[in-house]
């Protein structure tokens, strides 16, 4: 994701000599290269795993995708998108895919009720040689979306948006996204592995009570196209994002791996947890995306952040000035990054920083704010 700030307000600022401290000024804090400064915690250890609130579909029924012959794009679209409608109109069902690559003509659409379930990475789902004639409903090219749905379960499957084949620069590219919750409560991801995108692997926008969890995204292009980020939260509320392997860097296409962005509305009540997270080199392992309105109440528990330009960082949109505020970064390894492992300023308030380990990575930067607190972060190289 490519943002603009505002610039930095950064005031007087010192050397970190000692830990344990409410922040009345910007800290600058080095890595291993300071490591006579700083204490030498152990390496931080995985939150124990908690069940999201988000249970997507409650199906029960299971409606197996019979696949007959050889099934073009064209076929494949229509005869899987009616497997989803009849599945929903019946009340809500399992609909069942099996191992194969099947190649789509068309978004597919979830309707309320369903869950789209494969047997695991051998259930692929690809964008077929004409996929970009066809929009959804946003204008966009997402393989899956919601669209409004209200309990859907997408999981156990390969959802590659063919991104090296395709020439998908095109106006509408990022108005949807390769996988795409929107408008949706009660959704679950789970067990995604996202291939070749030409947008954001995995999105949810406009929506609460999520959960996206066991997934896996990877960026492979170099040279194709931008601000390819791996999670990206919008405007919604009410989520977890756990557990996730997040690499965007084995090309040079990739951007932040983790996203929050308030656009449009404000980003709250989302934790992110035991992720491994390698944001692209044009990105960092976790930015908080400030537009007109506030991000708040934010977990950033158990997770390793590696290889990135920067840890978790602030950024600002379109000349966004709202907002941070009672966010924790807790017990999260940060190593080999080319930045800062944490770089927060702008409108700040309650910002908890304790219990994490740095190896390999730059400084930490953190404006002064009420509430404020850095204690016991140290280097375990």
């Amino acid at each position: 994701m490519t943002l603009n700030g505002p610039g930095s307000r950064l005031g007087h600022s010192f050397m970190l000599g000692m830990l344990g401290v409410s922040l009345a000024t910007t800290l600058f804090l080095t890595g291993c290269a300071s490591a006579g400064a700083l204490s030498k915690p152990d390496a931080p250890q995985r939150v124990e795993a908690a069940s999201c609130d988000a249970l997507g579909s409650k199906a029960i029924s299971v409606k197996e995708w019979v696949v007959e012959g050889y099934l073009d794009p064209e076929d494949t679209s229509k005869s899987l998108q009616h497997a989803i409608d009849s599945a929903s109109k019946s009340g809500g069902a399992i609909v069942q895919l099996p191992e194969g690559v099947f190649t789509l003509e068309r978004p597919l659409v979830i309707k309320s009720n369903v869950s789209l379930r494969g047997v695991g990475p051998t259930t692929v789902l690809k964008a077929g040689p004409d996929f970009l004639e066809f929009e959804g409903p946003f204008g966009g090219h997402p393989l899956i979306t919601t669209n409004g749905a209200q309990n859907v379960t997408i999981s156990q499957l390969t959802a590659d948006q063919n991104g090296a084949e395709l020439d998908a620069n095109l106006p509408g590219r990022l108005h949807e996204y390769l996988v795409d919750v929107r408008h949706t409560s009660n959704a679950l991801v789970e067990s995604v592995s996202t291939r070749n995108p030409y947008t954001y692997s995995i999105a949810v926008v406009a929506s609460s009570n999520f959960c996206v969890r066991g997934n896996h995204t990877l960026v492979t292009s170099s040279g194709r196209y931008d601000q390819l980020d791996g999670i990206h939260i919008t405007d919604s509320h009410g989520g977890v994002v756990e557990g996730n392997t997040v690499d965007q860097r084995q090309g040079a296409d990739g951007d932040d791996g983790l996203v929050a962005q308030a656009l449009g509305a404000s980003v709250h009540d989302v934790s992110y947890r035991n992720n491994d997270v390698r944001g692209g080199s044009h990105g960092s392992g976790l930015q908080l995306a400030v537009g007109g309105h506030e991000i708040y109440n934010i977990s950033v528990d158990g997770n390793r952040f590696r290889g990135s330009p920067d840890g978790v960082k602030i950024g600002y949109y379109d000349g966004g000035t709202a907002a941070v505020h009672d966010v924790a970064v807790i017990n999260n390894e940060f190593s080999n990054l080319q930045g800062p492992w944490l770089n927060f300023h702008g409108d700040l308030g309650n910002i908890v920083v304790t219990n994490n380990v740095i190896c390999q990575a730059g400084t930490i930067m953190i404006e002064d704010a009420p509430g404020n607190i850095v204690a016991n972060n140290g280097t375990n190289c």
